[in-house]
């Protein structure tokens, strides 16, 4: 520790704290520009001067290491003319004429550090020379005319997502931010995740959905999860008027730390599907408008008199979209009080099914936390494309591959990451089982097995015979198994490319060569709450068969082309979702319910993390929550299901350990 005086007050931090973190750790301001808490500090725009007793010259405090007993002064004459003329160099050399640009108001970094220093004007002649705004973005501008050259959207790009797309060309007042090497935005390598717009201190890089909505003095933030997938990431939803106007990443967030991948930041801006205003009832062929009484009663009805029967009485299925507490209600109702034999998710255990029996066997957890990735060495990515399902993820691999993490891909199919992988191996369609156990027998034949082998077979998996049944090659093997077994912190993430008749041996060898190598191991689950639904026991395959009676809790679920498949056979389907589709189009009943800016609810993510969604809009009048409609039908049918949704989540055994409280 260290004790170091600022402004007259004495702070004890931690050796390596820059003054910059010192002084905010002490409640005392220091304006920025470049700086950012996520980025390693750049010391670029010289707003952060300090003097320090002893010095000759005012420091930059975002790099100035804390030393003990320094004495810093933040806040005088000299270092307040040294910011205005810092804040007048910035603001001579480039357009930032402030009355047109969308951050003007409270939202601009650059503007509310002049207007801090006193500043109404600057006193240098503007000298600079109109720059083109790149717009072949989908979902973002960039104006670099607005670029202050700060180069916190280029580290973001870089150190947060690991994509390094961004840079600049040029130099001094004619440096020019470029996406690779000067391609369009909109054709450039950049993955959409909108990091950079975030980051931006200025107008340089603006939202195009959300620009001229609202200053954030304007909107409502609420903090909620994303239910895009597994991984379960904060996000800050800002909203006008009862309209959805951006999506902001939690920078505080203990799962994505502030980032966030297209589907959880741009994508909901973008969606035009038409909403579920009222419920409806098939009448004489024709879906018409109903009262919820009526569409409730028809529903209930029909339910009530297939209660018990197999084989013939109701399939039920329900989106890994809902939250734990209606999935809980589904269950309760469906399988417990009407005894259906077909109570499903949309996933049908596609991601969890085989994580879930390996559990039940093991009786114990064997998977780990996110963390586990972001701190590796060396990864094993299984039956997963990280460029494009659960991106987070991806970013969090990607980010560390210039720092000495080595990347293993094993996938029978192609991915976007082989490029950056230190070994690619492709194996034979379900040939993932022989693989891994020729892995694991590698890194024992080779000496490097940080414990004695559990499984008795391994001898049998040379490299050599389980290359002529993979066709992988032997010395591709020995490589991949040297460097899992040289890191010191390997992690293994595996998604739903395990699966076929041996993926439940495999993922067994999965975990041995996890033990013998020291790593540990995480899984991409599908959607949002994929493991409640699991740890419900909602993973059958779902068939309709010689079913009377089909319901479907879609919520804001978009249905797939195999479930409009199956529903082609029902006698009878009803359908509780948010918006207008092929699975609606078919129903004999409709019952409409909140999409997931409208809805709370707890979600457990792909590491056992419990999480709380929260309503950022309210519902129209009519529209109902998934659990209200489930606890109506319920009603009408005579029963009262209390079920508690965390005993139920808490019964079975998980492949990772659950945190309930």
């Amino acid at each position: 520790m260290v004790n170091i005086t600022i402004d007259g007050k004495q702070i004890e931090v931690p050796d390596g704290t820059t003054v910059l973190q010192a002084a905010r750790t002490a409640g005392i301001h220091i304006p920025t520009l470049c700086d950012h808490p996520h980025l390693t500090p750049y010391g670029g725009c010289r707003l952060c001067l300090v003097e320090v007793e002893g010095a000759r010259v005012p420091q930059p405090s975002c790099t100035l290491p804390a030393g003990n007993n320094m004495v810093v002064r933040t806040d005088t004459p000299k270092i307040r003319d040294a910011r205005k003329f810092v804040l007048t160099l910035i603001f001579s050399e480039r357009n930032h004429f402030c009355m047109y640009c969308q951050k003007s108001g409270g939202d601009c970094e650059l503007q509310n550090c002049a207007y801090a220093e006193g500043m109404t004007h600057w006193s240098l002649p503007p000298n600079w020379q109109p720059f083109a705004v790149d717009a072949s973005h989908p979902y973002y501008v960039m104006d670099q005319n607005r670029c202050i050259l700060c180069r916190r959207c280029v580290r973001a790009c870089a150190e947060l997502v690991g994509n390094f797309t961004l840079g600049f060309e040029e130099r001094g007042a004619n440096s020019l931010l470029v996406a690779d090497l000067g391609t369009p935005l909109g054709e450039s390598t950049c993955v959409s995740c909108g990091t950079c717009v975030q980051a931006c201190p200025t107008g340089a890089l603006i939202d195009r959905k959300s620009a001229y909505l609202g200053q954030d003095i304007q909107v409502d933030k609420t903090q909620s999860i994303c239910l895009g997938c597994s991984v379960g990431c904060s996000v800050e939803v800002a909203t006008r008027d009862n309209h959805l106007t951006r999506i902001d990443g939690n920078w505080d967030a203990p799962v994505n730390g502030g980032v966030l991948c297209k589907t959880g930041r741009f994508l909901p801006l973008y969606e035009e599907r038409e909403r579920v205003v009222t419920p409806l009832v098939r009448r004489n062929g024709v879906l018409k408008a109903a009262t919820w009484e009526e569409a409730l009663d028809v529903v209930s009805a029909k339910l009530a008199g297939l209660k018990g029967k197999n084989g013939d009485g109701i399939a039920a299925l329900a989106s890994t979209r809902l939250s734990a507490e209606a999935l809980v209600a589904f269950k309760s109702l469906f399988q417990d009080t009407l005894l259906s034999q077909m109570v499903t998710s949309s996933e049908e255990g596609a991601y969890t099914a085989v994580s879930s029996a390996v559990a039940r066997d093991l009786g114990k957890p064997f998977e780990g936390q996110l963390a586990s990735l972001e701190k590796a060495d060396c990864v094993l990515s299984l039956g997963i494309d990280l460029a494009e399902d659960h991106q987070v993820v991806g970013f969090f691999v990607k980010r560390n591959l210039p720092n000495g993490t080595k990347l293993v891909l094993i996938d029978s199919q192609t991915s976007a990451l082989a490029g950056l992988a230190e070994a690619v191996l492709k194996p034979a369609k379900d040939s993932e089982y022989d693989l891994v156990m020729g892995l694991a027998s590698a890194v024992v034949e080779l000496g490097l097995a940080k414990q004695a082998p559990s499984l008795p077979n391994l001898a049998q998996f040379t490299p050599e015979s389980v290359s002529s049944r993979t066709g992988v090659p032997a010395d591709a093997i020995r490589q991949a198994a040297r460097l899992l077994a040289g890191a010191q912190q390997p992690a293994f993430i595996y998604g739903k490319g395990l699966n076929g008749k041996q993926a439940v041996p495999a993922l067994k060898a999965l975990i041995e060569l996890a033990n013998l190598t020291g790593a540990s191991i995480v899984s991409a689950k599908g959607q949002a709450n994929s493991l409640a639904a699991a740890l419900l026991g909602l993973e059958k395959t779902f068939e309709v068969n010689d079913h009377q009676a089909v319901f479907l809790a879609l919520g804001d679920e978009a249905p797939s082309q195999r479930l409009l498949h199956k529903l082609e056979k029902a006698p009878f389907v009803a359908v509780q979702a948010s918006y207008i589709s092929p699975a609606t189009a078919r129903a004999d009943v409709v019952l409409p319910v909140v999409n997931w800016v409208e809805t709370g609810g707890h979600y457990l993510n792909m590491e056992g993390r419990l999480q709380e969604a929260h309503a950022a809009l309210p519902a129209q009048e009519g529209i109902w929550t998934n659990e209200s409609v489930l606890a109506g039908i319920a009603a009408r049918i005579g029963v009262d299901p209390k079920a508690d949704w965390k005993d139920q989540l808490a019964r079975s055994a998980a492949a990772v350990p659950v945190q309930l409280n």
